[in-house]
This record gives C-alpha cells, structure tokens and sequence, in this order.
C-alpha cells in the first residue's frame, strides 16, 4: 500500500507491521543514505575525470554525466565545480561564445591530476577489497 509517495510500513498488508517489515524499512533508509555519500565522491572524481582531457564547459560535463548514465541537475553541478575551483582542483577560464558573453571553461590544476591519479589508485584497492570479501 502506498501513502504519500511511500510504501506502507504493513508491506504485505496484512494488518500488522511484522518486525521484518519495520527492519527493512529502516534498512531501505540507510541504505538510501550510503548510496547518497557514495555518489557525492563518485560525481566528484567524474567531473574531475571529465574536466582532465581538456577545458570543458558546465553544460558539456552535464551532457558527458548524462551520457555515461549519470543523472545529475545543474543545481548539483554548479555548487560542486565552486567547491572544487575552491579547493585548487579545477581552475577556470573565459571563451569567447558564438551564441552570447563568453562562457567559462574548467579545466583540472596540477593538483587536481593528481587527485585524479590518486583516486583511481584508491578506487582500485576498493574495488579489490569487495572482490575478496
């Protein structure tokens, strides 16, 4: 049964809320949280990836994310490319723009290859640790 845009907490719908159903309840939850954390780093390191070949502007890193799968909004998008100019990974510049005022282009510093470089390093030894486990 659903209310509000939610499943209700008696899944099986037989008049009572079984322990089971309260336990996956609150695991969908946490579970739904884990995944949120994981995709902030990962959509993170995938703009710094895309930003690496070359200087790239914001609707283009949107279009290669969507391409690869990666649902994202421009309202994620901006606030992160302020936080990763701010933190010396991603420096920009002005081009100028056949359709209006120059736009501006990002592309990743010294530092941020080597966060790259770093990060496919540490993504690699986790991905060998869910392997073994």
């Amino acid at each position: 049964m659903v209310h509000e845009g939610r499943v209700s907490p008696d899944a099986d719908m037989d008049g009572v809320i079984d322990a089971t159903e309260h336990v996956r309840e609150r695991a969908d939850a946490y579970a739904e949280q884990l995944a949120t954390q994981l995709r902030k780093g990962f959509l993170a390191y995938c703009v710094l990836l895309i930003c690496r070949e070359s200087a790239k502007y914001t609707s283009d890193i949107i279009q290669r994310l969507r391409e690869a799968e990666l649902m994202v909004v421009e309202g994620t998008i901006y606030p992160l490319l302020s936080r990763l100019q701010k933190d010396g990974l991603l420096e920009h510049e002005w081009q100028e723009s056949e359709q209006g005022p120059p736009r501006k282009y990002y592309k990743t510093t010294v530092f941020g290859d080597r966060v790259v470089n770093q990060t496919a390093k540490k993504i690699e030894d986790l991905n060998n640790t869910l392997e073994r486990l």
